[in-house]
Formats: structure tokens, C-alpha cells, sequence
């Protein structure tokens, strides 16, 4: 058994596609298949369902995944202990992000951690937050940036990047444009626009509303702030942001705070654990930029 063989049984398995594990660890399928195959005649099981469109793990590949990244975790971990001893740190760092991030200091971050450690393979992934916290949870990422309605998302580590209020952003000319005050009860009336479940901001959001016993209409669901505002600008609905991303909208929509929606929505990085020098890094490195940019949001306002 080798630790490539290892490397290549975990990529198919996060996969669930050869192709992709192939693209993803840089060889040709072929060589992959080869060496699962090897991997599972030494193992004696097969450790993929091959029959359907997707590689799935068997019984015996669901007990062997766990092992498998622990392995190539204290691998990682003998080579990065080693480079940490010469000052350099190697190895990869893999970051997710929620969709439509426009987080400039998480790119900040990562540029700075590059040219700090360009011994480091960056990988960047981009998903719900839901599933990038189970991907920190098992450790498919190393950090990950995320929207939550916690502070400790998923019980892991977390530092919290902005913490805002709930509000429902309309154009000139709409209903609520002219109120000075927005209750979850006014929105009945309107048709919403808002993030999809397993995203931090719905989750804010529904909880606001079921504790209200309150039951809008959401009639779109998107991912990114910016169509948000652009449906919500063409009168489609009343779009539902936090204060700070509804900021860079001022120029064509009016947010009003959600009064009664008392929880704020958060941004946040999450991690499992600094056993690495390149995690620890990094989230000095984040930590850095995410307090420079709060150090000008503070003095803009």
C-alpha cells in the first residue's frame, strides 16, 4: 500500500467521479483506476460501486476513508513539521468559500499567504455554506468562509468577519421604500427574493420567521447578493440582504432593517483544528486582513 494510492482513494471518494479525481491529483484516469484497483486487490474489497454515473463508496470504502485521510494527514504532517524546522512551509491548503463571495480580504489573504508560502498548493472551492462546514467537519477543507446564524457554526472554531442586521431592500417607488419601519408581518404582502436553504442568511431569516409564525412567499431563490438586488431592482420582489451587502446597492435600492428579525446574519471562517503550520498560517494571515478591513470600514463611517 502506498501513500499515493491513499491520495488517489480519497480524491475519488470527495470526487465521486474518476475524471474529475484524475484532473484533481494530475494524472490520467487510466492511472487512477489502475492504482484503486491495485489498492483494493491488496486490501481484498472493493472499495467503489462502480455500477452507476457516480463512484460511491462501499461499506468497506466508508470504514477505510476515515484511515485514509489520516494517513496522508500525518504524511503532511511529517513534511510540513520538517519545513516548519527550515522555515519553509509546504504541503496544500485547501479554503472554501460560500457562493458569490465578494469578500475582497479573503482574496487579500490569500494572495498575502502566496507570496508568504508559495510552497503551498492553494485550493479554492466554492459552495453552500452548509456543505463547506461538513467539508471542514471531515476534513475535506482546511478553513472554510461561511454565512451562519451561529457563532460557532457546526460547533467548530470560527472568527467571526461581520455580524449584520437582516433587511429588505426595495427600489424608488415600492411600498416599502417610504416606511421608516419593516416587520416580518409587512412582508407577507410582498413576494421575496432571497438566498436558498443551507445558506447562513435563510437560515437567519426563516428562524425570524417561524418564531413570528409568520409565512412569506419566497418566490426567488438565489445564491449571490447581486441577483438579489437585480431581481429585487426590477420590482420581482423584496429582497432580503444584510445591512453591510446591501451597502454596495445603495445607489438603486432602499433597505430597510427587518425589525423584528432581532438575530444578526454572520460571515465567518471556520476551521477544525492549527495542527498544521500551514492552517496556522493562514489564519494569521486572515486574521490580518479581516482587521485591516474593519480598521477602514470603521474610519469611512
Amino acid at each position: 500500500m502506498e501513500l499515493r494510492q491513499l491520495e488517489y482513494f480519497v480524491a475519488v471518494a470527495e470526487e465521486r467521479n474518476f475524471t474529475r479525481a484524475a484532473e484533481r491529483v494530475r494524472i490520467s484516469q487510466s492511472g487512477v483506476s489502475a492504482q484503486i484497483r491495485q489498492l483494493e486487490r491488496e486490501l481484498g474489497a472493493e472499495l467503489f460501486d462502480r455500477s452507476g454515473r457516480t463512484a460511491t463508496l462501499t461499506v468497506a470504502g466508508k470504514a477505510a476513508l476515515e484511515h485514509a485521510r489520516a494517513a496522508l494527514a500525518a504524511a503532511r504532517a511529517v513534511e510540513q513539521a520538517v519545513g516548519e524546522v527550515s522555515d519553509l512551509i509546504r504541503g496544500r491548503l485547501a479554503v472554501g468559500m460560500v457562493v458569490g463571495c465578494t469578500v475582497t480580504p479573503l482574496f487579500d489573504a490569500l494572495a498575502g499567504f502566496h507570496r508568504a508560502h508559495p510552497g503551498v498548493e492553494i485550493a479554492l472551492l466554492e459552495d453552500g455554506s452548509d456543505r463547506l462546514v461538513d467539508g471542514v467537519r471531515d476534513g475535506a477543507l482546511d478553513l472554510a468562509l461561511v454565512g451562519t446564524a451561529t457563532a460557532a457554526p457546526g460547533g467548530l472554531p470560527a472568527l467571526t468577519v461581520t455580524s449584520d442586521r437582516l433587511v429588505a431592500a426595495v427600489p424608488a417607488g415600492h411600498p416599502l421604500a417610504d416606511r421608516p419601519h419593516v416587520t416580518l408581518e409587512d412582508l407577507r404582502a410582498h413576494p421575496i427574493v432571497c438566498m436558498p436553504p443551507g445558506t447562513g442568511l435563510r437560515t437567519v431569516f426563516d428562524r425570524a420567521c417561524a418564531a413570528r409564525d409568520v409565512h412569506p412567499v419566497i418566490a426567488f431563490e438565489v445564491s449571490a447578493a447581486d441577483a438579489i438586488a437585480d431581481l429585487a431592482g426590477r420590482g420581482l420582489g423584496v429582497g432580503i440582504l444584510s445591512s453591510s451587502m446591501a451597502g454596495a446597492y445603495r445607489d438603486r435600492l432602499t433597505a430597510r432593517v427587518i425589525d423584528d428579525a432581532d438575530a444578526p446574519a454572520m460571515l465567518a471562517l471556520v476551521w477544525k483544528n492549527t495542527h498544521t503550520p500551514a492552517v496556522r498560517a493562514f489564519l494569521a494571515q486572515a486574521r490580518r486582513a479581516f482587521a485591516g478591513a474593519s480598521s477602514r470600514v470603521s474610519d469611512a463611517g
